[in-house]
């Protein structure tokens, strides 16, 4: 396990280890060279099958975010994320599709997954959906120039995005340990 001081990467990685779900954790202090720049590292390498890898960036964001109005399916991203997971991707090769695993920190009463999917950690609760990276960039579009993000039609992103536990295939905890997540997110 990488030491990690994003608490959303972190809470990522202890769901990943609670599905008991290979993978491998990056450095991100390292950036790999590619050709006269360097290139962001990702925060994951799974492998749901021998011959396949996932190669994931993790955003954490809000749910809801925004204190004047309440905004729910933020997921916007740099162009720079996505410039270096489409490298990654392509370094990878055959077998290799890149995503985003958008960490959403449940503050309210709505949720991204279902109640069976979600996560508690460090006394947060998280809900996880995947997108992956060619289907999030056929609907983007720019969100702000002066930061250099992009995001995704909140409905078109709700349609695509997928609920993490069965993205992996990994069947649904046992009721009650779920209901234990659960009661033990809200102490």
């Amino acid at each position: 396990m990488v030491l990690r001081s994003n608490l959303y990467e972190a809470a990522f990685e202890a769901y990943l280890q609670r599905l008991r779900f290979p993978y491998l954790a990056t450095d991100e202090a390292r950036r790999a060279p590619d050709g006269a720049a360097s290139l962001k590292s990702p925060d994951f390498v799974l492998q749901p099958r021998p011959g396949e890898f996932y190669v994931v960036d993790v955003k954490g964001r809000r749910f809801p975010s925004g204190k004047r109005r309440q905004q729910y399916w933020r997921n916007w991203t740099t162009r720079e994320d996505v410039a270096s997971l489409t490298r990654w991707e392509e370094r990878f090769g055959e077998g290799a599709s890149a995503w985003f695993v958008f960490a959403y920190r449940v503050l309210g009463e709505r949720s991204p997954t279902a109640p069976e999917d979600l996560f508690a950690f460090r006394g947060e609760l998280f809900g996880f959906v995947a997108i992956r990276l060619a289907n999030y960039l056929a609907h983007a579009r720019m969100l702000s120039p002066k930061w250099d993000t992009i995001t995704m039609p909140t409905a078109t992103f709700r349609r695509l995005a997928i609920p993490v536990r069965p993205w992996l295939e990994v069947p649904a905890p046992a009721a009650e340990s779920a209901q234990a997540s659960a009661t033990s997110a809200k102490a």
